[in-house]
């Protein structure tokens, strides 16, 4: 009986061993491309990468790196949502990870590289490629220092990456940049195995025969990746510029401040997403198209109100353009008053091109009569009292220089000519203009 019980217990486990051999894992590695430059348009789709991975509790997610670099900020948002992920990272390297690219892969927990590919040099520089000031470099320092620590990577190595004054011995001295190899990233422990495709990466990190779910942005990233574009963004503000100063110029609302608004909305809006433009900055816009409506609507003429509603428009879309300054670049600060200035110019240039040729367009004349129509040529909007000129009369109120008279036993409403004069003189009709009588004192 003893040797039955046996027999049936080495079989199950035989079975469950076999089966364990057969029956597929159905684990699920999620996977993502950064490559070309890095922008800030990317951030969101990273993000949503890390997010639906960890919703479906995937077992890993690569992350395929080939780049030299881009917009430290968008490094480091990309760096913070990878390093908010619950399940493993792993950074697969198959050509470079440069400059920004360097600090996205110290962020994920393992770093697979392709030989011949190389990861460093991150250093922060400006559009001309020429290195910027201490302050930028200890930023960037202390990100790719504390990211490595993070999992456990050294550090002396990822600052030497920032700083060349930083000496590894037996690597660099104290003149170079560190960018290593794929020899040096796995003999460093900046790497963790080297690999030719993405099927070693899975087999290197026991995920052999995993479900790949590549995933690549959606049309709502790739719309706000390019309302971002910088010649795109300019011609936003740009028309948002024309439109407002369009409607402060013309009486009432019409479609130049309604196409305004739109543009700009579209500006901010991308922005938000891209964490670029914040509460306050909106806010700042609100408040400037509100003083603008003000000047428009309440306030006859152009004063306080419309210029500071202008001023509080263009200071909420430069901090937008610049991220809201929260690390002071000169780079970004530079584009952003390049942009700016554009915006303004092209503005004014679109306003005098319309208030010089549209006047004369066939489609304009459509809208609008062609000829004046004068009293002159029997076009009266209001019966005339040309018969009235040298008739007197008494004024019922006092003319200040408005007011009531009656003349011929009718009233009538009349001005004078900025002159004063007390109700109940006599007064006398000395010309008509339309339905505008005016008349003077009889001494």
């Amino acid at each position: 009986m003893n040797k039955n019980l046996k027999r049936i217990f080495l079989s199950i486990l035989l079975f469950l061993l076999i089966s364990s051999q057969i029956i597929p894992q159905n684990k699920k590695v999620y996977y993502a491309e950064i490559d070309d430059e890095i922008d800030l348009g990317m951030a969101p789709y990273i993000s949503r990468v890390v997010k639906e991975a960890n919703d479906v509790n995937a077992d890993a997610i690569v992350f395929k790196i080939n780049t030299f670099g881009g917009r430290v900020d968008a490094a480091t948002q990309i760096k913070d949502a990878i390093l908010s992920s619950d399940i493993l990272t792993i950074a697969f390297i198959n050509n470079r990870a440069i400059s920004a690219g360097a600090l996205i892969a110290l962020s994920c927990n393992k770093i697979a590289m392709v030989p011949g590919s190389s990861i460093g040099a991150a250093t922060v520089v400006d559009q001309a490629g020429e290195k910027v000031g201490e302050k930028y470099q200890s930023y960037m320092r202390s990100e790719m220092r504390s990211t490595a620590e993070r999992n456990g990577r050294r550090t002396d190595i990822a600052q030497g990456m920032v700083d060349e004054r930083i000496v590894v011995e037996g690597l660099v001295d104290s003149t170079t940049l560190i960018t290593l190899t794929s020899e040096e990233a796995l003999k460093y422990n900046i790497a963790d195995t080297t690999v030719y495709n993405i099927n070693e990466v899975l087999a290197s990190f026991n995920l052999k025969g995993a479900q790949i779910v590549t995933v690549r942005s959606n049309w709502a990233e790739d719309v706000v990746k390019f309302l971002n574009n910088s010649i795109v963004s300019t011609i936003l503000i740009m028309i948002g510029f024309f439109g407002l100063m369009a409607e402060v110029k013309t009486p009432g609302w019409g479609v130049p401040g309604t196409t305004g608004l739109i543009a700009l909305a579209l500006f901010f809006g991308s922005s938000y997403i891209l964490e670029l433009a914040s509460v306050v900055e909106i806010l700042l816009f609100i408040a400037g198209i509100v003083l603008i409506a003000v000047e428009i609507f309440v306030i006859p003429g152009f004063g306080v109100a419309g210029i500071s509603g202008i001023i509080l428009v263009i200071v909420s879309i430069f901090l937008a353009l610049t991220g809201g300054l929260e690390l002071f670049d000169f780079d970004i600060i530079g584009a952003a008053i390049i942009q700016l200035a554009i915006a303004l110019v092209g503005s004014f240039i679109l306003i005098l091109l319309v208030a010089k040729f549209l006047p004369k367009s066939t489609f304009f004349n459509k809208f609008i009569l062609a000829e004046a129509e004068t009293a002159e040529r029997g076009f009266v909007s209001y019966p005339s009292e040309k018969e009235l000129i040298g008739i007197e009369g008494i004024a019922l109120t006092d003319l200040r220089p408005s007011g009531s008279a009656e003349i011929n036993n009718q009233r009538y409403d009349v001005v004078t000519e900025w002159q004063y004069i007390e109700r109940g003189k006599k007064i006398k009709v000395i010309k008509v203009e339309g339905i505008r009588v005016v008349v003077t004192e009889v001494s």
